[in-house]
Parts: C-alpha cells; sequence; structure tokens
C-alpha cells in the first residue's frame, strides 16, 4: 500500500514538473510578444504625438490667418 502510495505520489510530482515547465516555456513567450507589443505602442504614441504637434502647428497658423484677414479689414 505504502509503494502504492509512493508511486503514485511521485507520478503526480512528475506530471506538476512537467506542467511547469510548460508554463515557463509560454510565460517565456508571452514575455517576448510583450516585448514586441510594447515597442509597437510606444512608436505608435510617438507618431500620435508627432501628428498632434503638426495638427496644433497647423491650426495656430490658420488661426493667425483669419485672424489677420479679420484685422485687415
Amino acid at each position: 500500500m505504502k509503494k502504492e502510495f509512493e508511486s503514485d505520489v511521485t507520478l503526480h510530482l512528475m506530471r506538476i514538473s512537467s506542467d511547469v515547465e510548460h508554463i515557463k516555456e509560454d510565460m517565456s513567450e508571452v514575455r517576448s510578444h510583450l516585448a514586441t507589443m510594447n515597442g509597437r505602442v510606444r512608436q505608435n504614441e510617438k507618431d500620435i504625438s508627432w501628428i498632434k504637434g503638426i495638427g496644433s502647428t497647423f491650426i495656430f497658423v490658420i488661426s493667425s490667418i483669419i485672424a489677420w484677414l479679420g484685422i485687415d479689414k
């Protein structure tokens, strides 16, 4: 009886060990993918900031022109 219990425990521990290794591999893949996604997000944030800057400058120029035309009359 004791031998069966020990072999069952050993079998369960081997399964758990296998599962833990599989989880570690999956986590490594997830971390790698997360790093890639963070890089893409960072680049998108830079692009959005650049577009916002250009848009703000464009609005300022248009507003200045409209104000100048209004003052001229």
